[in-house]
Parts: structure tokens; sequence; C-alpha cells
């Protein structure tokens, strides 16, 4: 990777970073569309709890604490283990592209 490609990446992680870790400070805490359209319609008491609602990182927070640090946290987290995944997916295929046009 040159230069150029390496600074841009770094300046995108730490883009992503920023938006994920203090701009999610700022997010609404409103419901979203599909739950406000349920609460207006009058059928949003039917809504139960998804299998995943006791995971580490469920409703976007770290262990379910309400407050800036636990969202800010839960949204590194992602970003941390996305790039991980995408990266190791890309390791994974360009190793098995690069094989494939040697034979």
């Amino acid at each position: 990777m040159t230069r150029r490609g390496r600074t841009l990446w770094l300046a995108g992680l730490v883009a992503a970073l920023l938006v994920a870790g203090f701009l999610s400070w700022y997010a609404s805490g409103s419901p979203d569309g599909l739950e406000h359209a349920a609460e207006e319609a009058g059928f949003a008491h039917t809504a139960e709890d998804s299998v995943t609602a006791g995971s580490p990182l469920a409703d976007y927070l770290v262990d379910g604490e309400e407050n800036r640090l636990s969202a800010g946290a839960a949204g590194v987290i992602g970003v941390v283990v996305t790039l991980a995944l995408a990266g190791g997916l890309t390791l994974v295929l360009r190793r098995r592209g690069s094989s494939a046009d040697r034979s």
C-alpha cells in the first residue's frame, strides 16, 4: 500500500471512530419510524423483545447502561469488529484469488 493509501485509510478510520464514539452521544432518543407508526396505530404494546435483547451491545449500549460513555463505547466496538471482520475476509479472499491466478 502506498503512503497516500495508508494516510487515506487512517483518516477514514479516525473519522469512523470519532463518529461512532462522540457523535453518537447526540443521536436522537426518539423511536424510529416503525416504532412511531406502531405507537400511532395503537399496536406498539404487542411488540416482543428480540432474542438478542440481552446481548452485550443490545440497543447500541454496553451492558444496557444508558449513558454517553456506554453508547460511545458500543459504537467504537462496532467499528473495530466490523473492520476486523472486513479485513479478515479481504485477506482470505486475496490469498484465495492469488493462488487461483497461479494455477
